[in-house]
């Protein structure tokens, strides 16, 4: 299964352990946090210190990756994580038990400043491989298989990301504060692994320009005369910066507004993100079947209205079900995107270009963190915390469906032929 003959069901493999080590961060970092604070605001800082590499270092992190061998760079960032995750473990071990959490104000400064430098430099490392991961995959399958393949490494991640790794996640926190940092060590371990025996193509060193702003104005050039890449570009981080509100004030509001522990918030998650395996599986076949247009289409539209039902969700089944639904249309829309940009930029420059495109789909996300935190924080004194807690999906929900009003018929043109899209036909 895992043969170098056969290097897709490796990579895949890779990409799913490192995500179930990210899924399960994503209950431990919040979960952590507000264990030190009740402040929405300092809450946000930690996730945001995971995101706010995505602004710094997206841009030479793509030249980067046109220069030197994707896989080493793979490999350094995964190890980077790791250690990363071994001194959060030992900061989490010395500090605990920690004391109550305080309305304003942190329990434990020494803890809290670590855990975000730690946040840091995962985030950095994590630029870094994600952006070297997205440029591969078009070298491993044909141009044609493109959705097929995005929707099963969706599948793959999601399945680890965000339905085990939120659930084991929220099992070793229970347990101890430190295991779900010290279980990613583990995970990100078996990935440098498996992609240690990844073997992929060596690429041109002629096609690699040494001159830096040479090799930035090439991939700028290149974003800046396709407007559909453009517009895509704007959509995705705006979209990503709503999400993000979102996820911030999620936890909270399981906590507070819904009472649970956890494990209630970790299951929520984990079985959330059935519905995101379906899409990943179901993106491909749906593309091919109405159109990659119409699918991206109603996938937007669909996606966006379930941030606004979030607080009309009585419960934590119904928030379940709502989530799942979340899930796979995201995953459908991101299986038909990404293959639309995977398709258009050649792979001398994907790189560059890539880091381009995520450093405004990426670098939005502190901002949604930021304005998750704001919004709680500005709202209480007026409305109650309760009601406050909720502002997040309301301004998010309404957000992302004027986006998708914007955006509907530029998509339905632009994803309707991109194969054989020149600057002319993608012109909105």
């Amino acid at each position: 299964m895992f043969s170098k003959d056969h290097p897709l069901p490796r990579f895949i493999a890779a990409s799913a352990s490192t995500n179930l080590g990210d899924g399960i961060a994503v209950v431990a970092w919040a979960w952590v946090a507000t264990l030190l604070t009740r402040d929405p605001l300092l809450v946000a800082l930690i996730p945001i210190a995971l995101r706010l590499p995505w602004a710094i270092f997206a841009i030479p992190a793509g030249i980067i990756t046109d220069r030197v061998s994707r896989k080493a760079l793979i490999l350094s960032a995964d190890t980077l994580r790791a250690v990363a995750f071994v001194g959060a473990t030992i900061a989490i071990h010395l500090a605990t038990p920690l004391p109550p959490a305080p309305d304003a104000g942190v329990a434990d400064a020494g803890l809290f400043i670590a855990l975000g430098l730690c946040a840091l430099l995962i985030g950095a490392a994590e630029v870094f491989r994600d952006n070297a991961a997205q440029t591969v995959l078009p070298s491993l399958v044909r141009s044609d298989k493109l959705e097929s393949a995005n929707g099963q490494l969706w599948s793959a991640e999601l399945t680890a990301n965000a339905l085990a790794g939120p659930a084991v996640g929220a099992f070793l926190i229970a347990e101890a504060l430190m295991l779900p940092f010290a279980f990613n060590v583990l995970a990100y371990g078996l990935a440098v692994i498996l992609v240690s025996g990844l073997n992929l193509k060596a690429r041109d060193p002629n096609r690699v320009q040494r001159d830096w702003k040479r090799e930035f104005r090439q991939g700028l050039d290149f974003l800046i005369q396709r407007p559909m890449l453009r517009m895509l570009a704007v959509l995705t981080g705006l979209w990503n910066m709503c999400h993000q509100m979102v996820v911030m004030a999620l936890v909270l509001h399981v906590q507070e507004n819904l009472n649970a522990g956890p494990r209630t918030y970790g299951l929520i998650l984990a079985m959330g993100a059935v519905g995101g395996v379906a899409g990943g599986l179901l993106g491909g076949p749906a593309a091919a079947r109405f159109g990659r247009g119409v699918t991206a289409q109603w996938a937007l539209l669909l996606s966006s209205l379930c941030f606004a039902l979030i607080p009309l969700m009585p419960g934590a089944i119904s928030l379940t079900v709502l989530m799942a639904a979340f899930a796979l249309f995201g995953v459908t829309w991101d299986s038909v995107s990404v293959a639309f940009r995977q398709r258009m930029i050649p792979d001398a420059i994907l790189g560059r270009v890539t880091s381009l495109y995520r450093l405004t789909t990426w670098g939005m996300m502190p901002v949604g963190l930021a304005l998750s935190g704001l919004l709680v924080r500005m709202g209480e004194p007026v409305i109650g915390r309760p009601l406050a807690l909720q502002l997040p999906f309301i301004v998010a929900g309404a957000g992302t469906l004027l986006l998708t009003a914007f955006a509907w018929s530029r998509i339905g043109r632009g994803f309707t032929e991109p194969d054989s899209c020149t600057n002319d036909c993608l012109r909105a």
